[in-house]
């Protein structure tokens, strides 16, 4: 089974690791050592809170290199912490990421070296979320996170799980080895340098009359995930969406769509003023559609309602079967014999690449298991955040795509 994720050393690269006061913090030390291991030279700056749960030394130890914890840190090149620190490293991640220290970034606040540190940069910043399952979900983290998103800070995680305070949720730090995946694969070659890649995502929305319709429970996590992911690799990535909730990715182009046939006839647009290299079709597309729509609602009555379908056009059939058609990749969610029809659909539709999974375990959720499905056989991709995936997925893509 070929792995799709690679282990290169990432020697010359600089990285800045940020750490603030809670109990994942213990991660952070099996972090800096797997960052070490693989290459990276890697820089750390404590909060004061953090160095109640970790001593400075620690990380000194693994990284080889002194922990600045303050702005009056006097041994750097210019007696100017808050600047020198963030200048010439390659991307700042900050593991883990308190909610008080996301609240702080997302409003611009400089009131310690860390946070200063991540106002003055000029690299990517990733942040990887830690805390109690109630300070996740609560509104206020919730919009900061979206404020971070939208300005294309990228956040890792976090995970559903038990937690420090006995409960269980969404709220733990990924694992260091999830987290080293995803740096390895920032700082490693643009792997889809000035691609054009066009992504799905997404549900659709079929209109039965003016207030009622069909659609799916998709999320667009997966897809958005992607893009994401394909931007991180260098490419030029247009997203054509349906109706999501999510903060959308600093993509090169967003087409917001409702139909499957809104949906087929802006990739079709696309397709005809870009020269498309790959595809990637993560959109849940409705199958059926209303035969006869109702421009007015249609009134409850005691008797059955009989509503004809028909067929919705198959987007990735029709990609993947044009004259010169780009690099495809599908997606198949599946509900039973995942593996067999899986690999019937990708044979039908002639696609390079099919990934799949089962529907019950990954639509709307943060984390999923893939499978992937190539002429070379299957690769499975073990559980893990939809990001990661995603960054996966990538990587496997750069190395089939000619």
């Amino acid at each position: 089974m070929k792995k799709t994720v690679g282990t290169a050393s990432l020697t010359k690269k600089r990285l800045l690791l940020g750490i603030t006061g809670g109990v994942a913090a213990y991660k952070a030390v099996e972090l800096a050592r797997l960052m070490t291991q693989v290459g990276i030279d890697v820089q750390t700056v404590m909060t004061a809170s953090a160095c109640r749960f970790i001593g400075p030394i620690t990380f000194q130890s693994l990284t080889g290199n002194p922990v600045y914890t303050d702005f009056w840190e006097t041994n750097t090149a210019s007696s100017m912490a808050h600047i020198d620190l963030s200048r010439n490293v390659d991307a700042i991640l900050v593991a883990p990421a308190s909610a008080n220290f996301i609240a702080r970034v997302a409003n611009g606040m400089a009131d310690d070296l860390l946070a200063t540190l991540c106002l003055a940069r000029d690299c990517p910043l990733l942040l990887a979320p830690a805390m109690n399952r109630q300070m996740w979900e609560n509104p206020a983290t919730q919009r900061n996170l979206a404020i971070l998103q939208g300005e294309n800070i990228n956040i890792l995680g976090p995970a559903n799980g038990e937690q420090a305070c006995g409960e269980v949720g969404m709220g733990r730090m990924l694992e260091p080895n999830e987290l080293i995946e995803v740096i390895q694969a920032m700082l490693q070659p643009k792997l889809l340098q000035d691609k054009n890649v066009l992504i799905t995502a997404g549900p659709t929305y079929e209109a039965i009359d003016a207030v009622r319709g069909i659609t799916n429970i998709s999320s667009g996590k997966m897809g958005y995930a992607v893009a994401r992911a394909a931007l991180a690799a260098g490419a030029n990535v247009t997203l054509i969406s349906g109706p999501s909730c999510l903060t959308v990715p600093a993509v090169t182009k967003l087409v917001n769509v409702m139909s499957a046939n809104d949906m087929l006839d802006a990739v079709k647009k696309e397709m005809s003023q870009t020269q498309t290299d790959i595809f990637i079709s993560v959109a849940a597309v409705a199958d059926y559609r209303a035969a006869k729509v109702s421009r007015q609602k249609i009134k409850k009555t005691d008797k059955r309602l009989t509503l004809l379908l028909e067929p919705n056009p198959d987007i990735l059939n029709y990609v993947s079967n044009l004259p010169k058609p780009p690099f495809c990749v599908g997606f198949a969610a599946e509900t039973e014999n995942l593996e067999k029809n899986a690999e019937i659909k990708r044979k039908k539709k002639k696609l390079p690449l099919l990934v799949a999974n089962l529907a019950n375990e990954a639509i709307g959720l943060n984390e999923s298991e893939l499978i992937l499905f190539d002429d070379a056989g299957k690769h499975r991709l073990l559980k893990a955040p939809k990001i990661i995936q995603a960054q996966r997925l990538i990587k496997h893509i750069s190395e089939s795509y000619k």
